[in-house]
């Protein structure tokens, strides 16, 4: 009875504003309140009767008033009944009422963000802390909650992950962000990071998860959201529709004033880092103006040994894929012809943007038996395709994904012989003179023979390029692309590096078996 009472108050409590006697679910529950009403009152007569009874009468007449008790077990009954319908209502009202708030707050988003503002205060209240949390970040250094103000009128770059976001891309975040803080006057480091953790609120949060949580957390040196609760749901709506989140991190920058001034600066801090500040989309075509297809477009910021042989001017092979037995031929060939030709080389194993484990192996085996140098942290292999997928994601995002452009038409080969087996890149200093399949490229240096007699007069990067050439125009690999379906904005149309042509589109499922998947838990 008391229960029932409260429900029917609860009824009576919903906010107008937002919903009305029309929806369905509220109809139904006031035709079944009045009903309601006469049994509460009839049940609380008949337990008034039976207890006055009881305490006149005494232990005896209760053991044998059997109809009292068969009346009061049915209104029970009814009661149950009745209560189990109006509950039923009240969370589909309940319901309607979030969905139209969630909308409405959406909506209001979209206003704000279609706003101009002094500063970014209403911008980043509405995204972080609608419910006016009085402290809702965690400061990275000191681990204590602050206010929102910390952030007024700065520069500012939203982190936006779920609890997935690997141990390779916090860690090279991570560096980034320390060397910026290093010469704390330059303007590159005047910007603000702020992790907004994403999660689904339709999942029951578990003790797993918050550990998840708290550990990332733990590791930033950035600003944090306090709890994944703050944010809500018609925020997390916001992020994935108007930003495109889907599951890999994404950075978006908010200038001064709250304003978007790149919807995903993640791939600029990959390619540039702290460089591409104030990471706006203007700053990242004039950045492209400025670059060339150069050996130190593809390791800048990953390794010093490898941008010191650049520097000495030094023949320095790239080469990556998972095929031992065509590394073996590839390092040996290279080094005799590198021998026969008299010149500097060094060679460097780059790996594959996927098959981790069997990277490890192919590292381990490459430095016993002393075939090239490699790089031993993993996560240098992983920055290093991270950066070459970046360099094409940009391009796209600024919608030049499919210019007839040489340096995009370079990486793109890149990418797609990733997929295809083996593949070398030959420079000389910072002059790249072959990117090539393991279909031709070791076969340039096998058939040294045919060519070593135009390496006086032509030097020996041109000669190799020369020959190099004409194997690649008689026998071109298939082209292919792999864009995972979390990154959010896939092009419609990607023409193929080698023929020009559009590529035909598949959709495919894949596992290489490795831990940095998809985790079925965030």
């Amino acid at each position: 009875m008391v229960a029932i009472t409260r429900c029917i108050i609860e009824f009576k409590e919903l906010p107008s504003m937002y919903i009305s006697q029309d929806v369905p679910a509220l109809a139904t529950a006031m035709t079944h309140i009045p009903t309601a009403v006469y049994w509460t009152i009839r049940s609380v007569v008949a337990c008034a009767t039976q207890i006055t009874t009881l305490t006149s009468m005494g232990h005896d007449y209760w053991t044998s008033a059997t109809n009292e008790a068969w009346e009061l077990s049915t209104m029970a009954h009814k009661i149950n009944s009745i209560l189990d319908l109006l509950k039923k209502q009240l969370t589909l009202c309940y319901q309607y009422i979030d969905d139209k708030w969630n909308a409405e707050t959406f909506q209001m988003l979209l206003n704000l963000f279609e706003s101009i503002h002094i500063d970014n205060m209403k911008i980043l209240r509405a995204l972080i802390s609608p419910k006016d949390d009085v402290q809702p970040l965690l400061e990275g250094s000191t681990k204590r909650r602050v206010n929102i103000d910390v952030l007024r009128r700065k520069n500012v770059l939203l982190l936006i992950s779920g609890l997935s976001i690997s141990q390779d891309e916090l860690s090279i975040l991570e560096q980034i962000y320390n060397e910026s803080r290093v010469h704390g006057n330059r303007m590159e480091s005047q910007y603000e990071v702020v992790w907004i953790p994403v999660v689904d609120r339709s999942v029951v949060w578990t003790d797993i998860m918050q550990n998840r949580f708290e550990t990332l957390q733990a590791t930033m040196p950035w600003y944090s959201v306090y709890t994944p609760t703050l944010i809500d749901k018609a925020v997390i709506r916001f992020i994935k529709e108007v930003w495109h989140f889907r599951n890999k991190p994404i950075l978006v920058v908010l200038d001064p004033q709250g304003k978007v001034v790149s919807p995903n600066a993640i791939h600029m801090m990959w390619i540039w880092g702290s460089t591409a500040f104030p990471f706006t989309s203007l700053r990242e075509e004039a950045l492209w103006r400025e670059e060339t297809w150069r050996l130190e477009l593809l390791v800048d910021g990953i390794d010093p040994t490898v941008l010191n042989w650049v520097k000495e001017g030094k023949f320095i092979y790239l080469y990556g894929g998972t095929d031992m037995e065509w590394i073996r031929k590839f390092t040996t060939t290279a080094r005799a012809v590198a021998s026969a030709a008299r010149i500097p080389l060094e060679m460097v194993y780059v790996g594959k943007s996927n098959k981790r484990e069997q990277v490890r192996r192919c590292i381990t085996s490459i430095t016993t038996e002393n075939l090239s140098y490699c790089w031993q942290d993993l996560t240098m292999v992983w920055f290093f395709w991270t950066r070459l997928e970046s360099m094409l994601f940009s391009k796209i995002q600024l919608g030049r994904g499919d210019d007839d452009d040489s340096m995009l038409r370079e990486i793109k080969k890149l990418l797609s012989y990733d997929k295809e087996g083996g593949w070398a890149v030959l420079s000389k200093g910072s002059f790249v003179f072959v990117n090539g399949h393991s279909s031709t490229v070791l076969p340039t240096f096998t058939e040294y023979n045919l060519w070593k007699d135009d390496v006086p007069p032509k030097g020996f990067d041109i000669a190799c390029m020369d020959y190099h050439s004409k194997l690649h125009s008689d026998s071109q690999p298939c082209c292919r692309f792999e864009f995972p379906s979390e990154i959010g904005r896939i092009p419609e149309k990607i023409r193929c590096p080698e023929c020009l042509r559009i590529m035909e589109k598949y959709m495919t499922f894949g596992c290489c078996h490795d831990e940095n998947g998809i985790s079925a838990l965030y």
